[in-house]
């Protein structure tokens, strides 16, 4: 299991509580700074697995940790007929939500608040299930993947985009340099809580990419889980079926 990094290192609360209470913080510049510090690259990351839930023909999925959004909205946009958009933070969804009503997509797309380990939905409910950005914020990361695969219809997809790391020179190096050093500097001059573009990368650091990620999914019980790793290997994208 990932080695657990918490955004406050000094307060009493769980990481559950702790992400909440940071993105609540966040939400009001998250996409500005989301697009400056990927340069705009997430959002061809996002295209793609909505490219691939298409091409299992879902019509009805769940997009956890939606945050404010985007990945609900293209997957609204590109014919999904409904969206269930989840997330933890208030503060994300109804900056979410302002964006789904200025997109027209109120009868598409809808925003709820909600725990990713404790979903609330029936068993084999969903075509397909997918997470931007999202799942190295889980307290219990297979507790989480557990509730993933009961909520999805049997084959049924679950695709993930996450951040990992380079592993090749220079790449490596450049991507420690930028995410040690000028992540947190961007984030701290533009953001309202400076601990949050420290934790970001930090518990990217720690998250298991890549095929240890892979064999999670696998330990879990999804079947014929595959690894796409995107731009150097600066994030990855995971599918896998149940």
């Amino acid at each position: 299991m990932p080695k657990k990094v918490i955004p406050y290192k000094t307060s009493s609360l769980g990481k559950k509580e702790q992400v909440t209470q940071m993105f609540d913080k966040v939400s009001s510049n998250y996409d500005f700074l989301n697009r400056v510090l990927t340069f705009g690259i997430d959002i061809s990351w996002r295209k793609k697995v909505v490219q691939m839930v298409q091409s299992q023909h879902a019509k009805n999925v769940l997009d956890i940790a939606t945050g404010t959004g985007d990945l609900a909205i293209m997957l609204a946009q590109s014919g999904t007929d409904k969206v269930t958009g989840l997330d933890i933070s208030e503060g994300m969804l109804n900056v979410g939500k302002q964006k789904v009503i200025a997109a027209n997509l109120e009868d598409k797309v809808s925003m709820v608040i909600g725990d990713s380990e404790n979903l609330p939905f029936a068993n084999d409910t969903f075509d397909a299930v997918t997470v931007g950005f999202g799942v190295r914020n889980f307290e219990d990361l297979e507790k989480g993947l557990q509730e993933i695969y009961r909520v999805i219809k049997p084959k049924g997809t679950f695709v993930v985009l996450e951040t990992s790391q380079p592993t090749k020179f220079p790449m490596k190096q450049g991507y420690v340099f930028y995410s040690k050093y000028i992540i947190p500097t961007i984030g701290k001059m533009f953001s309202k809580d400076k601990n949050a573009y420290n934790y970001l990368p930090e518990s990217a650091a720690v998250f298991p990419f890549g095929e240890a990620f892979n064999n999670i999914l696998l330990k879990i019980g999804f079947k014929n889980s595959k690894v796409y790793p995107q731009t150097f290997g600066s994030a990855t994208i995971y599918q896998a079926f149940k």
